[in-house]
């Protein structure tokens, strides 16, 4: 009885220590956090990291792909960001997270159709084994985070949703991500550095 007792500890302590574990993995970063650079391939066929960004100040890295109809809702929005910033030093930088074998419509060729269809002029990358969203944290398409570069890192200022009304551009009042962006240029804290994701779930297979 008392071995039973003992294995049952040591098993539900096991689950336990488990459970925080993938929880803490499933969180991601937080604010403040550095962000690992990645490389990861584009719709142009070339393989792209934070790094070859050289004049950067910093990223708006989105989480998106083509078959949300939230992604898609936002796709003019997402294009007008890199227009607005990416002469500034805060380029957009779209990655498409989902398992291709769950949704064929995000595979790699329909990601080129769609960036050709669109005229998007940021990277739109693929994440290739889905190595990256995890690191992230992200959970929803779109879901935004805004690194700042620093002299210790990529750095986490903003993590989120891109505005407060996904159905109607017209009608939004907060805008999270421009607002963000402009508090950093201006060297000031960014308002309100995290909101709440709104998307599809990311799939996975």
């Amino acid at each position: 009885m008392k071995q039973m007792s003992k294995f049952l500890i040591a098993f539900f302590t096991l689950i336990a220590v488990s459970s925080l574990t993938n929880l803490g993995h499933a969180q991601g970063y937080q604010i403040g956090d550095m962000a690992t650079d990645f490389k990861l391939e584009n719709v142009d066929g070339n393989m792209v990291s934070l790094a070859n960004f050289n004049d950067a100040k910093g990223f708006i890295v989105i989480f998106t792909c083509n078959t949300c109809p939230y992604a898609v809702a936002y796709e003019d929005r997402v294009e007008a960001l890199n227009k607005k910033f990416e002469g500034k030093g805060y380029p957009v930088i779209a990655i498409m997270p989902n398992s291709v074998e769950v949704k064929p419509g995000d595979n790699m060729e329909a990601m080129k159709a769609r960036a050709k269809a669109k005229g998007f002029t940021f990277p739109y990358l693929m994440d290739e084994g889905q190595k990256v969203y995890p690191q992230y944290g992200a959970t929803k398409t779109p879901h935004v985070y805004i690194l700042e570069r620093t002299a210790k890192g990529n750095q986490v200022k903003y993590i989120g949703a891109i505005d407060d009304n996904y159905q109607d551009a017209s009608a939004v009042t907060k805008k999270y991500v421009e607002d963000a962006v402009g508090a950093l240029l201006a060297g000031k804290e960014v308002p309100e550095a995290k909101t709440r994701a709104i998307g599809c779930s990311i799939k996975v297979k």
